[in-house]
């Protein structure tokens, strides 16, 4: 009899853990996700994410809460979100540039990271080992390659002798971007004028800066020269100064051309990797991955309002043309 009621007590219990079970995978999940600011590039990988959760089916407003914030260029506001997010105790937070990426590891230890549009992993401090971060943290690196955005500048414009670069000295990215490129233009013989920005208002008066100084200038993933680029642009068109930068949906906003990734594409490759960790595995078990897919993009309205002249084989060789 003592048998029978153990048996029957084995029974249910193992029927209340698999209803449990049951319970717990139909619970819904939440992904928070944050930029330091909005603009067109970022924007495009925090969508990116969203539908990269989606074919995995995790869908917003049915089993998945997709939480997103800027914090509008303000670092301080940054770190704001970023505890905000560690109370709200979502399954996995997603920052967005190194900034956001910056704040939100400095607030949870605990908390999965899965960091997106982040230059230089090793250098912002995110992660000891690429291969083997460790702790809660992985992600994306988004490294720019400025040995061929120089190649590519130097087929548009032979006779250029001085390249000048805006950027906020205050973003880590920018400053790792900054030093690659220094080396890139020394070994391609050009010289390399540095014009800062501290804040998105400044980027106008540091385009002027260059005017008369520089052959073309060179607008890194700089997340406050990015957010204020047309102050840049119209600064360019104003003095036929040729403007290149160094993401492709820039283009798209008007400087002349670029070879790099799309942000929609790092956004579910970012995506990819959520979905990884949602599924039971530790993100410092993930190595940190590097973006891939480069494409080439050409705007020869906005050359010719610069000054410069695309040529044909540029024209067809590209991606994307936009008119």
């Amino acid at each position: 009899m003592k048998n029978m009621w153990l048996k029957s007590l084995g029974t249910a219990l193992l029927a209340s853990t698999l209803v449990a079970g049951a319970a717990t995978a139909m619970d819904d999940v939440k992904v928070s996700v944050t930029a330091i600011v909005e603009h067109p590039a970022l924007d495009a990988a925090r969508d990116g994410v969203r539908d990269a959760l989606a074919e995995a089916g995790f869908n917003d407003g049915e089993n998945l809460t997709f939480v997103y914030e800027s914090a509008q260029g303000n670092p301080a506001t940054a770190a704001q979100i970023a505890r905000k997010f560690i109370g709200d105790a979502p399954d996995v937070i997603v920052p967005i540039s190194t900034p956001s990426a910056q704040a939100v590891a400095a607030a949870t230890s605990d908390i999965p990271i899965v960091f997106t549009a982040v230059t230089d992993p090793l250098g912002a401090q995110l992660v000891s080992d690429m291969a083997k971060p460790g702790a809660n943290i992985t992600g994306l690196s988004d490294m720019s390659p400025v040995g061929e955005h120089i190649a590519l500048m130097q087929e548009i414009l032979p006779d250029m002798k001085t390249l000048g670069v805006i950027y906020n000295p205050g973003e880590a990215n920018s400053v790792s971007l900054v030093t690659a490129l220094k080396a890139a233009a020394a070994e391609a013989g050009l010289e390399l004028k540095e014009s800062t920005a501290i804040k998105s208002a400044d980027v106008q008066q540091a385009t002027r800066a260059l005017v008369g100084n520089v052959d073309a200038v060179y607008v890194p993933t700089d997340n406050t020269v990015v957010s204020a680029l047309e102050a840049a642009i119209a600064v360019g068109e104003q003095n036929s100064l040729p403007i290149f930068s160094g993401d492709t949906d820039s283009v798209t906003r008007g400087t002349i051309a670029s070879l790099g990734f799309n942000y929609y594409d790092i956004g579910k490759q970012t995506g990819a990797i959520v979905v990884r960790i949602l599924n039971g595995e530790k993100p410092g078990e993930i190595s940190v991955s590097i973006a891939s897919g480069t494409d080439l993009v050409v705007n020869p309205g906005a050359a010719g309002r610069m000054g410069v002249t695309l040529s044909d084989d540029l024209v067809a060789r590209a991606n994307k043309i936009i008119e």
